[in-house]
Formats: C-alpha cells, sequence, structure tokens
C-alpha cells in the first residue's frame, strides 16, 4: 500500500483522533488541525515528523485558508481532505440561542465549506485527490431536538453533491460518511441551552431524556467506523455516501422510502404545474 499524505481536522478526539492514530500506525503522513493541541503531545512524541500540526478553530475562515496552504506548502503533496471536526447543539428551535445557532452554521457547515474551498486549487493543481466529508445519519434523517445540527450536516451534504460534479473533471472525488450513534465523545461535547418546561411532554422531552438517561441507542463501533473511513478512500470510483452502523442504514433506508412514496403521493400535482400539461 503506497504511503499517503492526509489532512484533517478535529484530530484531538473522536473519529479524527482515530483515524489519525491508524494512519500514523501504518506509517502514512497526517497534516491534523484541532483546538486543543495539548492533548496530542504523546503522538506527536511518538511519531515526530509524520504528525503536522496546527490550532484551528473552524469559525475562522482566515485561519482555515492558512492552515491548508501551510499543510500543502510544508508537506508537498495532500492525497486526502478529511473534514472531520464538528459538534452537536441539542435543543429544540426555540430553546437555542441566536449565537449558539451562529456558532453551530460557522463551524459545521461554513467552515466544512471553506476547508474544501481551501483545499480544492492545490487538489487542482497536483491533478486530484480525495475529499472526505463526515456527516453522520443525520445527515438524511432528522431527530427533534437537533434541528440547528440537521441543517448543518443536509446543508453541507447538499453542497457536496454539487461541488463534487464540479470538479470531477479534475479528478477530485468526494465521499460523505455518515456513522450513526457510535462510541466517541459526540453527546459529551454537545452544548445544550437551558430547557423550556413546555417541551417536556413532546418528543424533544423524549429524546432529551434518552440522552440523560443513557437510553439512546449506541450499536456502532467508533474504530470500525474509523476503519471504513479509511478504507474508503481505496475504493475507486469513489462511493458519494458510505453509511457507518446498522442504525444509519435502517433509518436512512425508512427516510428514503418515506419520502419517496410522499413524493409518488404528490406527482399529479407537480405535472400540473407545468406550461404544457406533461404525459405520464
Amino acid at each position: 500500500m503506497p504511503q499517503r499524505t492526509w489532512f484533517i481536522t478535529g484530530v484531538n478526539s473522536g473519529f479524527g483522533r482515530s483515524m489519525t492514530e491508524k494512519l500514523l500506525e501504518r506509517g502514512d503522513r497526517v497534516a491534523g488541525t484541532a483546538r486543543k493541541l495539548e492533548q496530542l503531545d504523546d503522538p506527536r512524541k511518538k511519531f515526530g515528523e509524520r504528525l503536522w500540526l496546527t490550532y484551528l478553530d473552524l469559525t475562522d475562515i482566515g485561519a482555515i485558508r492558512t492552515a491548508v496552504d501551510s499543510a500543502f506548502a510544508d508537506l508537498g503533496r495532500i492525497d486526502v481532505v478529511i473534514n472531520n471536526a464538528g459538534y452537536g447543539l441539542f435543543g429544540a428551535a426555540e430553546e437555542v440561542t441566536d449565537d449558539q445557532i451562529r456558532h453551530q452554521v460557522d463551524t459545521n457547515l461554513i467552515g466544512s465549506i471553506q476547508v474544501i474551498r481551501a483545499a480544492l486549487p492545490h487538489l487542482r493543481a497536483q491533478g486530484g485527490g480525495r475529499v472526505l466529508q463526515v456527516s453522520s445519519t443525520g445527515g438524511q434523517y432528522a431527530f427533534p431536538s437537533f434541528s440547528l445540527y440537521h441543517a448543518t450536516k443536509w446543508g453541507i451534504e447538499g453542497f457536496v453533491e454539487s461541488v463534487a460534479q464540479e470538479v470531477a473533471p479534475f479528478g477530485i472525488e468526494f465521499t460523505i460518511a455518515e456513522p450513526g450513534a457510535n462510541g466517541t465523545n459526540f453527546a459529551e461535547g454537545m452544548i445544550r441551552p437551558p430547557v423550556m418546561e413546555v417541551y417536556e411532554n413532546t418528543p424533544v422531552g423524549d429524546v432529551r431524556r434518552a440522552f440523560v438517561g443513557h437510553s439512546f441507542p449506541v450499536p456502532g463501533d467508533a474504530s470500525k467506523a474509523a476503519q471504513a473511513m479509511i478504507d474508503s478512500v481505496d475504493v475507486s470510483p469513489a462511493p458519494l455516501r458510505l453509511p457507518l452502523g446498522s442504525d444509519t442504514y435502517t433509518l436512512v433506508r425508512g427516510a428514503l422510502q418515506k419520502r419517496l412514496a410522499e413524493l409518488e403521493a404528490q406527482k399529479g400535482i407537480a405535472f400540473s404545474t407545468d406550461k404544457v400539461q406533461a404525459k405520464d
């Protein structure tokens, strides 16, 4: 297997940390970004120059461009860019604050978009590469209490679907990874605004109690999901979506089936609004 160089955001914990360690152990190079670089002292000592690190807050667009440009300048070719960093804002749409909404969108959506935009000129210049966008089950399926998180994940999936078509002629391929509930620290990192009592006996309250009581199903193995993301880079052509976990497959499949049935039910209305009545 040829040695590759990877650019990964959010390498201090979760999937980013797991992928980074797996890649370094097998001999690859990783350019990693994090907001808590002190958590990476051990791998930095162990792997030396094969682990390139820089501080990055995804809400700082200028810093994103600097980090990506510096990584390509210092390491030369980067084969794979992994947009991994992000977090979840947990609460009903009424409960979250304006500042929390802004930070969620700036980090998960705009930050991910800007990482890709910063990388594209370099990937074009080197003749291609792979971009792996970490989304989630929540990129195609929606739970109550995660409306703003879903807005960012559904948004980045639409962006990737479009930009993948734009840059395909340059040999740049995209995969959207959709991990389900797993053993990372995602739940611990969620931002939770003060609750509104009016939602206590609604689906919002049901989901909140499931999380607080640790009864929300967590079938996924984070290490296996991280390895599947790494392995997907060897698949050609790149799969546009990579569902990870039985929960992702089951929930997304059900959602797509329901959406298709709803679409078919509205076919007559859809066709009736054309200038000229279309024939079936």
